[in-house]
Protein backbone atom coordinates (compact mmCIF):
# COMPACT_ATOMS: atom_id res chain seq x y z
CA UNK A 1 0.00 0.00 0.00
CA UNK A 2 1.26 3.46 -0.91
CA UNK A 3 2.53 5.78 1.79
CA UNK A 4 0.70 8.57 -0.05
CA UNK A 5 -2.74 7.36 1.00
CA UNK A 6 -4.82 10.23 2.38
CA UNK A 7 -7.66 10.42 4.86
CA UNK A 8 -10.88 12.35 4.32
CA UNK A 9 -13.92 12.85 6.55
CA UNK A 10 -17.56 13.03 5.47
CA UNK A 11 -20.24 14.32 7.84
CA UNK A 12 -23.82 14.08 6.53
CA UNK A 13 -25.62 16.95 8.28
CA UNK A 14 -28.74 17.52 6.18
CA UNK A 15 -31.21 15.88 8.58
CA UNK A 16 -33.97 17.77 10.34
CA UNK A 17 -33.94 15.72 13.55
CA UNK A 18 -37.73 15.37 13.74
CA UNK A 19 -37.59 12.86 16.61
CA UNK A 20 -35.90 15.42 18.82
CA UNK A 21 -39.01 17.62 18.89
CA UNK A 22 -37.15 20.97 18.91
CA UNK A 23 -37.48 24.02 16.69
CA UNK A 24 -34.23 23.47 14.79
CA UNK A 25 -32.22 20.56 13.37
CA UNK A 26 -30.61 18.75 16.30
CA UNK A 27 -27.08 19.37 15.02
CA UNK A 28 -27.60 23.07 15.72
CA UNK A 29 -28.64 22.71 19.36
CA UNK A 30 -26.14 24.77 21.34
CA UNK A 31 -24.12 24.04 24.48
CA UNK A 32 -21.74 26.71 25.80
CA UNK A 33 -22.22 28.78 22.62
CA UNK A 34 -21.16 25.86 20.45
CA UNK A 35 -23.42 23.65 18.34
CA UNK A 36 -23.48 19.85 18.37
CA UNK A 37 -22.22 19.94 14.79
CA UNK A 38 -19.22 22.05 15.79
CA UNK A 39 -18.34 19.60 18.58
CA UNK A 40 -18.57 16.78 16.05
CA UNK A 41 -16.36 18.53 13.49
CA UNK A 42 -13.83 19.29 16.21
CA UNK A 43 -13.29 15.55 16.67
CA UNK A 44 -11.41 15.62 13.34
CA UNK A 45 -10.48 19.24 12.64
CA UNK A 46 -7.09 19.26 14.32
CA UNK A 47 -5.91 15.78 13.33
CA UNK A 48 -2.88 16.07 11.06
CA UNK A 49 -3.70 13.07 8.87
CA UNK A 50 -7.11 14.43 7.84
CA UNK A 51 -6.94 16.27 4.50
CA UNK A 52 -10.42 17.76 4.36
CA UNK A 53 -13.79 17.43 6.07
CA UNK A 54 -16.83 17.44 3.79
CA UNK A 55 -20.08 18.51 5.46
CA UNK A 56 -23.31 17.77 3.56
CA UNK A 57 -25.86 20.52 4.18
CA UNK A 58 -29.51 20.87 3.17
CA UNK A 59 -30.31 23.57 0.59
CA UNK A 60 -32.80 24.93 3.14
CA UNK A 61 -30.24 25.15 5.94
CA UNK A 62 -30.25 28.68 7.37
CA UNK A 63 -27.63 28.11 10.08
CA UNK A 64 -24.51 26.69 8.40
CA UNK A 65 -23.68 29.63 6.08
CA UNK A 66 -23.43 32.01 9.05
CA UNK A 67 -21.20 29.80 11.16
CA UNK A 68 -17.51 30.69 11.30
CA UNK A 69 -16.49 27.04 11.07
CA UNK A 70 -18.09 26.76 7.63
CA UNK A 71 -15.34 29.10 6.33
CA UNK A 72 -12.49 26.97 7.72
CA UNK A 73 -9.99 26.06 4.98
CA UNK A 74 -10.09 22.42 6.00
CA UNK A 75 -13.86 22.18 5.43
CA UNK A 76 -15.79 21.68 2.19
CA UNK A 77 -19.57 21.94 1.85
CA UNK A 78 -21.60 19.52 -0.26
CA UNK A 79 -25.35 19.48 -1.04
CA UNK A 80 -27.40 17.26 1.25
CA UNK A 81 -29.78 14.62 -0.08
CA UNK A 82 -33.19 13.37 1.01
CA UNK A 83 -31.58 10.28 2.53
CA UNK A 84 -28.35 9.95 4.48
CA UNK A 85 -26.66 7.81 1.81
CA UNK A 86 -27.46 10.43 -0.83
CA UNK A 87 -25.75 13.08 1.32
CA UNK A 88 -22.74 10.80 1.69
CA UNK A 89 -22.57 10.19 -2.07
CA UNK A 90 -22.80 13.92 -2.80
CA UNK A 91 -19.93 14.47 -0.38
CA UNK A 92 -17.86 11.75 -2.07
CA UNK A 93 -18.53 13.35 -5.45
CA UNK A 94 -17.27 16.66 -3.99
CA UNK A 95 -13.91 14.90 -3.57
CA UNK A 96 -13.69 13.92 -7.25
CA UNK A 97 -10.25 14.93 -8.50
CA UNK A 98 -8.99 15.29 -4.92
CA UNK A 99 -9.31 11.81 -3.42
CA UNK A 100 -7.71 8.75 -4.98
CA UNK A 101 -9.36 5.32 -5.26
CA UNK A 102 -7.30 3.91 -2.39
CA UNK A 103 -7.68 6.90 -0.07
CA UNK A 104 -9.65 6.38 3.11
CA UNK A 105 -12.95 8.08 3.90
CA UNK A 106 -14.28 8.25 7.46
CA UNK A 107 -18.03 8.85 7.48
CA UNK A 108 -19.31 10.14 10.83
CA UNK A 109 -22.78 11.09 12.07
CA UNK A 110 -23.29 14.81 12.63
CA UNK A 111 -25.00 14.02 15.94
CA UNK A 112 -22.16 11.97 17.48
CA UNK A 113 -20.15 14.71 19.19
CA UNK A 114 -18.69 12.52 21.97
CA UNK A 115 -16.30 10.50 19.81
CA UNK A 116 -12.93 10.24 21.51
CA UNK A 117 -9.55 10.47 19.82
CA UNK A 118 -8.37 7.04 20.91
CA UNK A 119 -11.30 5.46 19.00
CA UNK A 120 -10.24 7.26 15.83
CA UNK A 121 -6.65 6.15 16.43
CA UNK A 122 -7.81 2.57 16.89
CA UNK A 123 -9.93 2.64 13.73
CA UNK A 124 -7.11 4.01 11.56
CA UNK A 125 -4.42 1.76 13.05
CA UNK A 126 -6.43 -1.44 12.60
CA UNK A 127 -7.76 -0.68 9.12
CA UNK A 128 -4.88 1.02 7.34
CA UNK A 129 -3.65 -2.28 5.86
CA UNK A 130 -7.14 -3.68 5.23
CA UNK A 131 -8.36 -3.97 1.65
CA UNK A 132 -11.90 -2.71 2.32
CA UNK A 133 -12.37 -0.99 5.68
CA UNK A 134 -14.59 -1.31 8.70
CA UNK A 135 -16.62 0.38 11.39
CA UNK A 136 -16.66 1.19 15.07
CA UNK A 137 -19.20 -0.93 16.92
CA UNK A 138 -20.06 -2.31 20.35
CA UNK A 139 -21.06 -5.88 21.21
CA UNK A 140 -24.66 -6.35 22.32
CA UNK A 141 -24.93 -6.91 26.06
CA UNK A 142 -28.67 -7.40 26.41
CA UNK A 143 -30.85 -10.31 25.40
CA UNK A 144 -32.22 -9.56 21.94
CA UNK A 145 -35.83 -10.20 20.91
CA UNK A 146 -37.41 -10.29 17.45
CA UNK A 147 -41.05 -9.16 17.39
CA UNK A 148 -43.91 -9.19 14.89
CA UNK A 149 -46.07 -6.27 13.74
CA UNK A 150 -48.28 -6.65 16.82
CA UNK A 151 -45.31 -6.22 19.15
CA UNK A 152 -45.31 -9.87 20.18
CA UNK A 153 -42.02 -11.71 20.68
CA UNK A 154 -41.51 -14.37 18.03
CA UNK A 155 -37.89 -15.28 18.74
CA UNK A 156 -34.99 -14.73 21.09
CA UNK A 157 -31.96 -13.86 18.96
CA UNK A 158 -28.49 -15.08 19.89
CA UNK A 159 -26.58 -11.95 20.93
CA UNK A 160 -23.09 -13.44 20.79
CA UNK A 161 -22.52 -12.35 17.20
CA UNK A 162 -24.53 -9.11 17.30
CA UNK A 163 -22.94 -5.67 17.44
CA UNK A 164 -24.32 -2.12 17.64
CA UNK A 165 -22.93 -0.16 14.69
CA UNK A 166 -21.40 3.25 15.41
CA UNK A 167 -19.49 5.76 13.35
CA UNK A 168 -16.97 6.63 11.98
CA UNK A 169 -17.24 4.00 9.29
CA UNK A 170 -14.02 3.96 7.29
CA UNK A 171 -13.77 2.64 3.73
CA UNK A 172 -11.67 2.98 0.59
CA UNK A 173 -12.91 5.94 -1.44
CA UNK A 174 -13.36 4.07 -4.73
CA UNK A 175 -15.15 1.10 -3.18
CA UNK A 176 -17.51 3.32 -1.18
CA UNK A 177 -18.47 5.43 -4.20
CA UNK A 178 -19.15 2.28 -6.22
CA UNK A 179 -21.17 0.67 -3.43
CA UNK A 180 -23.46 3.66 -2.82
CA UNK A 181 -23.91 4.35 -6.54
CA UNK A 182 -25.02 0.73 -7.02
CA UNK A 183 -27.53 1.01 -4.17
CA UNK A 184 -28.90 4.22 -5.67
CA UNK A 185 -29.23 2.67 -9.13
CA UNK A 186 -31.01 -0.37 -7.68
CA UNK A 187 -33.27 1.85 -5.54
CA UNK A 188 -32.13 0.20 -2.32
CA UNK A 189 -32.05 2.42 0.77
CA UNK A 190 -28.90 1.68 2.76
CA UNK A 191 -28.90 2.79 6.38
CA UNK A 192 -25.14 3.01 6.76
CA UNK A 193 -22.01 2.78 4.66
CA UNK A 194 -21.21 -0.73 5.80
CA UNK A 195 -24.53 -1.98 4.44
CA UNK A 196 -23.68 -0.54 1.03
CA UNK A 197 -20.26 -2.20 1.10
CA UNK A 198 -21.73 -5.52 2.27
CA UNK A 199 -24.22 -5.50 -0.62
CA UNK A 200 -21.44 -5.70 -3.21
CA UNK A 201 -19.77 -8.67 -1.57
CA UNK A 202 -17.22 -7.22 0.86
CA UNK A 203 -16.85 -8.00 4.56
CA UNK A 204 -15.99 -4.92 6.64
CA UNK A 205 -14.00 -5.34 9.84
CA UNK A 206 -15.46 -4.59 13.27
CA UNK A 207 -13.34 -2.34 15.52
CA UNK A 208 -14.58 -1.94 19.09
CA UNK A 209 -15.90 1.57 19.75
CA UNK A 210 -16.77 3.19 23.07
CA UNK A 211 -19.98 3.73 25.04
CA UNK A 212 -19.72 7.53 25.15
CA UNK A 213 -19.99 7.67 21.36
CA UNK A 214 -23.78 7.92 21.39
CA UNK A 215 -25.93 9.40 18.66
CA UNK A 216 -27.98 12.35 19.90
CA UNK A 217 -31.50 11.34 18.86
CA UNK A 218 -33.94 12.08 21.69
CA UNK A 219 -34.20 14.87 24.26
CA UNK A 220 -32.90 12.57 26.98
CA UNK A 221 -29.66 12.28 25.05
CA UNK A 222 -29.07 16.00 25.53
CA UNK A 223 -28.74 15.45 29.29
CA UNK A 224 -26.06 12.86 28.65
CA UNK A 225 -24.24 15.24 26.29
CA UNK A 226 -24.29 17.99 28.91
CA UNK A 227 -22.81 15.63 31.51
CA UNK A 228 -20.17 14.49 29.02
CA UNK A 229 -19.13 18.05 28.18
CA UNK A 230 -19.02 18.97 31.88
CA UNK A 231 -16.66 16.06 32.43
CA UNK A 232 -14.40 17.30 29.61
CA UNK A 233 -13.88 20.70 31.22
Amino acid sequence: MSDNVKYWVVIPAAGVGARMGVDKPKQYITFDNKTILEYTIDCFLHRNEIEKIVVAISSKDEYWPDMAISKNKKILTAPGGDERYQSVLNSLHALTGKANEDDWVLVHDAARPCLNQSAIDRLIKNLKMHEVGGILALPCRDTMKRVNEQGEIVKTVERQSLWHAQTPQMFKYGKLVNAIEQALQEKVIVTDESMAIERIGYQPLIIEGHHENIKITHKDDLQYLELYLDGMR
